[in-house]
């Protein structure tokens, strides 16, 4: 990173700029919030160069700085870890992960053949996945930038990442075998709310964000699930095997955090209205065709949105009226 770089993204009134967007989304009331965020992952091999690709990252997003100023659309600029997609955490636990005919991001896994119920909590301290996320970590850290803010690696959720590691085998356990399903989702877990922990030590809560917090930047001190798998499975079966592992990521944030969601999944919404530590839902895809549903029956929750052919941004913008919205688009022109 050469100094130019560095002055600019250490800029005070660039840091202010952000901290007043941020400031709209705690206040967030009566009127929508728009939200496209950029964020920069470099070139380099993390495994090889955590610095290099920091540097990559740091000297492009100097280059998008103007849209700080944006008044009408928040555009936070993030250095991305993107390490293995949404199998970071299954290569972690030693699964095969790879790039599906060597596309660039198009990350891939192989099912475990071990049995559902046999998983073994891998050593965190001697993991060269969870070393090379470290080490790009710090490398950000080393290059003291303050406008832009660190974008965590896609650490997902417990039922996620399970259903990685085993497919359809974890689906049946939570029914021929519960015991073997619940033990393998809370190993899982554990690694899980270790990494979140790392991060919280290590990475100030200022520029501390969730995956993909281009669409879906909270305010600091705010934590993130992934909710895409609790679609396969009931209200019943998720409140049994999957509610309290989540909650309990969310309730180690001061601010708790949001659940992604981007299928059919409001079977779980009684579930979800009760947990004090989920504040707010994101919805893409087909979960955006239930909004009114979800607006209807947790009316408190605040709402990020990805408008989609069932649910038009007019429509999100006219409910964003009277209820807690952030929009994940440009506004109607």
């Amino acid at each position: 990173m050469n100094e130019k770089t560095f002055q600019i993204l250490t800029d005070p009134e660039l840091v202010a700029k952000r901290h007043a967007w941020e400031q709209r989304l705690k206040e967030l009331s009566g009127a929508p919030i728009y939200l496209q965020g950029i964020g920069r992952a470099g070139k380099t091999d993390m495994y090889e160069d955590a610095e290099q690709r920091v540097r990559e990252s740091l000297d492009d997003l100097a280059k998008q700085v103007e849209l700080l100023g944006d008044m009408k659309v928040f555009r936070p600029l993030s250095v991305r870890a993107a390490l293995h997609g949404v199998h970071f955490v299954d290569k972690i636990f030693g699964a095969n992960v790879f790039e599906l005919d060597g596309e660039k991001d198009n990350w891939q896994t192989e099912y475990l053949t071990s049995s559902v119920g046999s998983l073994e909590r891998p050593d965190l301290a001697t993991n060269p996945t969870w070393a090379a996320a470290r080490g790009f970590a710090r490398a950000f850290l080393e290059s003291g930038v303050t406008v832009p803010v660190f974008q965590l690696p896609t650490i997902a959720s417990a039922l996620n990442i399970a259903l990685n590691l085993y497919g359809q085998e974890l689906l049946a356990a939570m029914i021929a075998d519960p015991p073997a399903a619940q033990h393998d989702l809370e190993v899982i877990n554990s690694v899980l709310l270790e990494i979140h922990d790392w991060y919280r030590a290590n990475v100030p809560v200022d520029l501390l964000h969730q995956v993909a917090c281009g669409a879906r930047y909270q305010p600091p001190g705010s934590g993130q699930i992934c909710g895409c798998s609790t679609q396969l499975i009931s209200g019943e079966q998720y409140k049994q095997f999957v509610a309290g592992l989540d909650d309990a990521i969310l309730s180690r944030y001061p601010n708790g955090g949001m659940i992604h969601l981007c299928g059919a999944h409001t079977q779980h919404i009684g579930t979800w209205r009760e947990m004090q530590s989920l504040t707010t839902i994101q919805l893409n895809d087909r979960a955006a065709e239930d909004l009114e549903i979800y607006l209807r029956e947790m009316p408190e929750k605040i709402y990020y949105v990805n408008p989609c052919e069932g649910m038009l941004l007019e429509k999100v913008e006219d409910l964003a009226k009277t209820h807690k919205i952030v929009i994940c688009a440009e506004p109607a022109r």
